[in-house]
């Protein structure tokens, strides 16, 4: 791991440590309002800053871990376990989503009376506890989907604050009970399709796909192009993480040749495609036939 991504890292994971704090700090009180007040919208609330303060605590662990170098058997070190993290939190709350979804319908069934008063100013004071964290969060979100998992649930978590303020006014306002289970309903359908994007990306990662904003033709095509290859095949493209890139691929040269070929193919993938981490292996033939069996392109790739 270079050193700039280990103080980023470091940043982040300060400023996860307040989130943190304070998260879990408002979580208790948000928990025992929804109970008092009855408010299945503020505890959808509540359940959202559970999963912030999961996905918070396991980013943490995610960015510690993925800091340890690499060893005998984890030769690529430990950075994919904040992918692992990521997937997590996306899991946890495609779960919490659906056992509000049940409730609310169920309380739209059987509509309970709902303390207002109380529900606004617990969702007030857990709106503002959002903003801070957010605010804390915002630096590091494109760096890491890690992050990027934590960040959304807080996001999510921000807007369910807002949703349940709304539905206490209007509630306060019309006496109609049905709101609170519609507003968490709501908070539900908003948080799910981010969900699914996150969890898509990271399962992307972890099933070795081209990293996001590659191309393996564009690759391939830029790699064909240098001077004095035949033929590419083999090729390879992944990410360990959310951050880098790796790449493999075996190209044809002549024997003398073989050694500048395998150096061009090395500066044109990072300087053309920023492929820092890249393996080439050059096959020769001494014959100078270079394009019969063997050395085509395999079709999968």
């Amino acid at each position: 791991m270079s050193q700039e991504h280990a103080h980023g890292a470091g940043a982040s994971s300060r400023r996860m440590v307040w989130a943190l704090a304070l998260t879990s700090t408002f979580l208790v009180a948000e928990v025992i309002g929804a109970v008092v007040f009855q408010s299945l919208a503020l505890l959808s609330d509540a359940a959202h800053m559970l999963t912030d303060v999961v996905a918070l605590a396991i980013a943490l662990a995610a960015i510690k871990i993925g800091q340890r170098p690499a060893d005998a058997l984890r030769t690529f070190g430990y950075r994919r376990f904040e992918i692992l993290a990521a997937t997590f939190n996306a899991v946890l709350l495609f779960l919490v989503a659906g056992y509000i979804f049940y409730e609310g319908v169920m309380r739209l069934f059987d509509p309970e009376p709902v303390g207002s008063i109380g529900m606004l100013i617990v969702a007030s004071l857990g709106l503002g506890v959002n903003l801070i964290s957010i605010r804390l969060l915002a630096s590091g979100v494109e760096a890491s989907l890690n992050l990027k998992g934590a960040y959304l649930e807080v996001w999510a978590d921000m807007l369910g604050s807002v949703g349940v303020i709304g539905g206490a006014l209007l509630i306060m306002a019309t006496g109609w009970t049905w709101v609170d289970p519609v507003v968490a309903i709501g908070i539900g359908l908003w948080v799910l399709p981010r969900t699914w994007v996150l969890l898509k990306n990271t399962t992307h990662i972890l099933l070795v796909g081209v990293p996001k904003g590659l191309s393996l033709d564009a690759v391939r095509a830029t790699i064909a192009a240098v001077p004095g290859g035949v033929a590419v095949h083999d090729l390879h493209l992944w990410g360990i993480s959310s951050d880098d890139v790796n790449g493999s691929v075996h190209v044809s040269a002549s024997v003398e040749d073989g050694e500048d070929v395998r150096r061009r193919v090395l500066t044109v993938m990072q300087d053309v495609h920023g492929i820092e981490h890249a393996t080439v292996q050059v096959e020769t033939d001494p014959g100078g036939d270079l394009s019969g069996p063997g050395h085509g392109e395999n079709p999968h790739l």
